[in-house]
């Protein structure tokens, strides 16, 4: 009390105490990123296609024929695909919960496509190598210090990071 007034409340963010981004997010944010531009430019490539971005497929032959005997709507889904990764990125970055679940939720289904596509590429080496990468990207997203800095965001919405 101050001169007989009382004091007023603070603001709910002056309670909660500041959560420091961890390292993974920033990781995980910046392959969303990249899966992000290679996603642009391939579906880019299926829609409008073009000597020099017809040039790229000579390094994935075998996805270049599976994506051309889709068609065009390959590229559609491509490109919807880009967005996605790109706003999972930002919410990563920003600390938003939905971004959290829907990593998750990308990583986790790239980790089974790699395992399926052991059973119809027979390539051991690149589909045990993307299983690897995307179990240690879910390991490190499910560890608490991750999920406790995504919850502590979701507790306090006005919260900026």
């Amino acid at each position: 009390m101050l001169h007989g007034l009382k004091r007023l409340p603070r603001d709910e963010r002056d309670t909660v105490p500041e959560r420091r981004r961890p390292k993974t997010v920033v990781i995980v944010a910046a392959f969303l990123l990249g899966a992000t531009i290679l996603a642009f430019i391939i579906g880019e490539s299926l829609l409008f296609p073009n000597a020099l971005l017809d040039y790229m497929w000579r390094f994935n032959p075998e996805g270049a024929a599976l994506f051309h005997s889709i068609g065009r709507v390959s590229g559609v889904f491509l490109l919807a695909l880009a967005a996605g990764t790109f706003f999972a990125a930002l919410g990563l970055l920003r600390g938003r919960p939905w971004a959290w679940w829907f990593a998750i939720f990308l990583v986790a289904i790239d980790a089974s496509g790699n395992i399926v596509s052991y059973f119809f590429v027979h390539d051991a080496v690149r589909s045990l190598s993307g299983t690897i990468i995307s179990g240690t990207f879910l390991f490190f997203l499910c560890r608490d210090s991750v999920r406790g800095y995504f919850l502590c965001q979701a507790l306090t919405p006005n919260h900026k990071p």
